[in-house]
């Protein structure tokens, strides 16, 4: 037997199951990336990095922050990315996944515990298995829940600190988190608040800052700002209080460990942060392609959810993926989104909404749905 079978036949279970991942080149209308501003193609972002280049900013840092890494431009993307957000600090990652794990992994201690929605991203869970602390799944959205979990802990014996973990806006449902009503949670049970604001950055709140921009500058709050969404550079902001971004220093391994995020990037990130501060006119027009998407998608059964992100739940896997072909067959980028990134019998096309796309893009899908879900 060859040495690589069990992964072969590990593949193959996987496509018998409708679930097996293939990488496939970009094509077609954007209705699949999270570059929900169309910033990252855009002149602006561009000469940022030209103007950087000019000025000497490497593209290499050629070691972590800690040794020879650092840099000045990602101590001004800090800088300005804490203004921005209206924190007392924050600390550049060079990709979202690993922000979280960082923090996750980081933050809550021995004897803590961290409640976090049911839905929450992949990599908050791969950083909850890092962590010392325990951690309990809540109701999606729900924050009696919340209540409930730290209550029950409580009376169960655990004397740490409670950290509630959510986004602001969830990737693959597009719903939004109750958040002034997890934000009184926390501080009746004296917790902590974790918020991801990878999709509602730059797209929601007074000059983008997000959904949690109210929630800024207390002390029992810490955001993440993904600056490659929206903002469409790289990497990612974890923002707080100035004491937890110096435990993050000193104690998240993917931050110790790693090779820093790329100066030229940072150049790039704070260009980007400045036009969700001074182009609101993208956030207008990406609001008016949602209302118009919202009329338009329910006729092919989409709910609407008040965001850019819009998923058609179809159920079987095999049939989000029957239907995906034939949106890309006709020249519309659309993902199939299969378990395990969502739960078991929720398969669904992610129709995200970008200014790479027009009302008249929009209509002409739903044509397409509605022909594709008429011939089974």
């Amino acid at each position: 037997m060859s040495l690589l079978d069990d992964h072969r036949g590990d593949l193959a279970k996987l496509h018998a199951r409708d679930r097996l991942r293939t990488l496939r080149p970009r094509d077609g209308v954007d209705f699949a990336s999270n570059d929900y501003l169309a910033l990252a193609g855009s002149a602006r972002l561009a000469e940022a990095a030209r103007e950087a280049v000019v000025r000497g900013v490497p593209i290499g840092s050629g070691g972590s922050r800690l040794l020879r890494g650092n840099h000045a431009e990602h101590e001004a993307l800090e800088a300005e990315g804490a203004a921005w957000t209206g924190a007392e600090s924050a600390l550049f990652f060079g990709a979202g996944f690993a922000a979280n794990a960082a923090l996750f992994a980081a933050l809550p201690r021995r004897g803590d515990l961290v409640v976090h929605d049911a839905l929450i991203h992949a990599s908050a869970h791969d950083g909850m298995r890092l962590a010392r602390a325990e951690h309990f799944a809540a109701a999606h959205n729900d924050a009696d829940a919340f209540a409930d979990a730290i209550q029950a802990w409580r009376r169960a014996g655990g004397r740490g600190r409670a950290w509630i973990a959510v986004e602001s806006l969830y990737s693959m449902d597009g719903d939004q988190a109750p958040l002034e009503a997890l934000a009184a949670v926390a501080d009746r049970h004296d917790a902590f608040l974790l918020i991801d604001e990878a999709h509602a950055g730059g797209v929601f709140g007074p000059d983008g800052r997000g959904l949690a921009a109210a929630l800024q500058g207390l002390e029992n709050v810490v955001t993440l700002h993904t600056l490659g969404k929206a903002l469409g550079a790289e990497g990612a902001l974890v923002s707080g209080p100035a004491v937890l971004r110096d435990v993050l220093v000193n104690r998240a391994r993917p931050f110790i460990f790693s090779t820093a995020p790329s100066p030229l990037m940072a150049a790039v990130a704070r260009e980007a942060i400045r036009a969700a501060v001074d182009e609101p006119e993208r956030r207008e027009r990406l609001s008016a392609l949602v209302a118009a998407a919202e009329r338009l998608l329910a006729r092919v059964g989409v709910e609407a959810t008040g965001s850019q992100i819009l998923p058609l739940i179809v159920g079987r896997d095999a049939e989000a993926m029957r239907l995906a072909a034939a949106c890309q067959a006709a020249g519309f980028d659309v993902r199939g989104i299969r378990p395990p990134t969502v739960p078991l019998g929720s398969a669904r096309l992610r129709i995200s909404l970008t200014l790479n796309a027009s009302e008249t893009d929009v209509a002409a899908l739903v044509d397409v749905l509605a022909d594709a879900r008429a011939r089974p």
